[in-house]
């Protein structure tokens, strides 16, 4: 492991983020002279971030906490064409004020982890709407698209992957790379920025801007990207069977976000630890050091940590009061995730099976009857054995809620209204 001089290299490497770096001596002799602008760009596909979105973003909040300077980029003008990395399918074109929608959401997110305003290490928030609207087409081809070559796009990995399969890749995706190297040659010109990071998936995009940079501007650029996450079991890291873990509290409960991290497997948690909160490194390894039942304690602080750099430390401690009086006391948490359903028609009587697919603790009536066979669904922390139950006002519990459970971590209150 080399050793860096700069914090913030220093910081990155020991806390797991650096997967690769582009001329790391340099980069590290430049950022221990001074404060440098580096950027990361996030495209505004849906009106919140995703998990997925959390590490590169942990990378700006540390590129901050050692004295440089992060730029958060909003893809306004490249979510109107689509990134192919990693994708089988085209991503569908978004109208302009969804766009704008999307990333006014989105901004709220970045103020839990980056100081904003105007000093030498306050982060920036750019738009790249702002140069790639402008742009004269023809003129962008004559004077950015010569320096590419199209022998090298089809050999990156992105590009080869969509063909190898035998995928549309449509010549508007095509131009994405070029998108993104000009971005990061605007950045260099707007703010000096000389560092883009990102995952490893984004690597030869990144290379291709430190090569438009040197031929557009002789300017000597940086690419560092992160690892790929998957979890221990080779599972891709956020995705759950539920859909997407969101970052916003109106797409996903505190408390489901709190449980999301409580279900990390034993051998992440020490790296997830590293990765996801801002806990000191020797405290992570003591953690990271539990095993049996005593690893749960090591997952409930990671739970904890993690959701009170998305939602607020007292959102946190009140989704981990939450599942603790659920588990241990078997008590129905008024903070429990709710769904609203018409008072009219729980008198009337809903099929069990459907109440749990409208709750979202299954994906289908099929897996809901798998899970009554197996006696892992609950109603009222009674175990559910007959799938023609029809659930009714009876079943209304004293706090007049009916609790909806799949195992012993999924619940939901079904609240008449």
């Amino acid at each position: 492991m080399a050793a860096f001089k700069s914090d913030f290299l220093h910081v990155l490497q020991s806390r797991g983020f650096i997967h690769q770096v582009s001329d790391a001596e340099a980069l590290d002799a430049l950022a221990a002279k001074g404060p440098i602008t580096g950027y990361i760009g996030y495209d505004a596909t849906a009106s919140s971030l995703h998990v997925g979105h959390l590490l590169p973003i942990m990378m700006l909040h540390w590129m901050q906490q050692t004295g440089h300077r992060p730029v958060a980029l909003m893809g306004g003008g490249t979510t109107r064409v689509g990134d192919p990395s990693g994708k089988d399918e085209s991503r569908k074109i978004l109208s302009r004020d969804d766009i704008a929608y999307n990333l006014s959401c989105i901004r709220t997110v970045f103020d839990r982890f980056l100081r904003f305003g105007e000093g030498p290490t306050n982060a920036l928030m750019l738009n790249n709407d702002d140069w790639l609207a402008p742009l004269n087409y023809i003129d962008f081809l004559r004077e950015v698209g010569r320096h590419f070559s199209v022998n090298r796009m089809l050999s990156f990995d992105s590009v080869k992957l969509r063909l190898e399969r035998q995928h549309e890749l449509s010549f508007l995706e095509f131009n994405y790379m070029i998108l993104q190297a000009y971005d990061f040659v605007e950045l260099h010109k707007r703010t000096g920025c000389v560092l883009q990071m990102g995952g490893s998936d984004q690597w030869g995009n990144i290379v291709n801007g430190i090569d438009l940079g040197r031929r557009m501007a002789n300017a000597q650029l940086f690419a560092l990207t992160a690892p790929l996450l998957t979890t221990a079991s080779g599972a891709k890291m956020g995705k759950t069977a539920a859909g997407a873990v969101w970052l916003s509290a109106d797409k996903l409960s505190v408390y489901d976000y709190w449980q999301f991290w409580r279900n990390t497997e034993d051998d992440d948690v020490e790296r997830f630890l590293k990765l996801f909160t801002t806990l000191p490194l020797d405290e992570v390894a003591k953690l990271g050091a539990l095993r049996g039942q005593e690893i749960n304690e090591a997952k409930k602080v990671l739970a904890t940590a993690a959701t009170a750099l998305v939602h607020g430390r007292e959102a946190a401690d009140g989704a981990a009061e939450t599942a603790r009086r659920t588990f241990e006391e078997g008590a129905i948490a008024a903070t429990l995730p709710t769904l609203d359903i018409p008072r009219t028609e729980l008198a009337a009587g809903v099929g069990v099976l459907t109440l749990f697919v409208r709750a979202g603790l299954v994906a289908s009536n099929g897996e809901a009857r798998r899970q009554i066979k197996g006696g892992g669904l609950r109603l009222n922390d009674e175990p559910i054995s007959d799938e023609k139950l029809v659930v009714n006002a009876s079943h209304l519990t004293a706090e007049d809620v009916v609790k909806l459970s799949f195992g012993r971590k999924k619940h939901m209150l079904l609240k008449p209204v």
